[in-house]
């Protein structure tokens, strides 16, 4: 089973990314989240692999970090009717942080706002996972913060409390959490991690 891949990025696309890996080229599957993180092409990169196996098929489906991976994994295995494919759409909707906020809060139009997701899928979503995340959620919050603020949690990219207040900062200025959340990843690539919030903020409305 494999479980991640270290070599040269041969080629990336919006779904898509091949890495050479001992002179054999692995097609992998990867979330527009992710993309937005891949090197250029011929760099040495990492993902993290979940390997699904059928009957009729192998498919390798990449993460930036092995959270990603590992919650993809719970929803493909624990929610009725959500394949990979309808996972994939899902990271490429929301980053991480973002997704477990939603499920924690119950915020079925956001999930729904997920290409393929409809309305019945996205309540599925929350009655099977919401339990899950929750608890991490309130440990985070004291159970007290709602609304915009809410969009907290262990990035893949940024420090957890920059970017959630960088996001709620978007949010309360009238952008859709969505539209927010992409801003915000797209300010942390260009100026890091450490950034401070009020640049993320500029770069993210630049960006939005």
């Amino acid at each position: 089973m494999i479980t991640s891949l270290r070599g040269t990025l041969l080629e990336s696309a919006i779904f898509h990314a091949v890495v050479e890996c001992a002179g054999v080229g692995y097609e992998v599957h990867i979330p527009v989240t992710t993309t937005e993180k891949l090197p250029p092409p011929g760099s040495e990169v990492r993902l993290h692999i979940l390997h699904v196996i059928r009957e009729d098929d192998q498919s390798l489906y990449g993460f930036a970090s092995a959270e990603e991976r590992d919650f993809f994994k719970m929803l493909v295995e624990r929610v009725s009717g959500v394949g990979p494919r309808t996972a994939l759409n899902i990271f490429s909707k929301l980053s991480l942080p973002v997704l477990k906020e939603a499920l924690a809060r119950g915020d079925v139009k956001l999930l729904a706002s997920c290409p393929g997701i409809g309305k019945k899928t996205a309540e599925r979503l929350v009655v099977e996972l919401r339990d899950k995340v929750s608890a991490g959620v309130s440990a985070r919050d004291g159970g007290a913060q709602t609304g915009p603020a809410a969009l907290a949690g262990p990035a893949g990219g940024g420090a957890p409390s920059t970017q959630s207040d960088a996001v709620a900062a978007l949010v309360s200025l009238g952008l859709k959490a969505v539209d927010a959340d992409k801003a915000v990843r797209q300010a942390i690539e260009k100026l890091g991690a450490g950034a401070p919030i009020e640049r993320l903020i500029r770069a993210a409305l630049g960006n939005s």
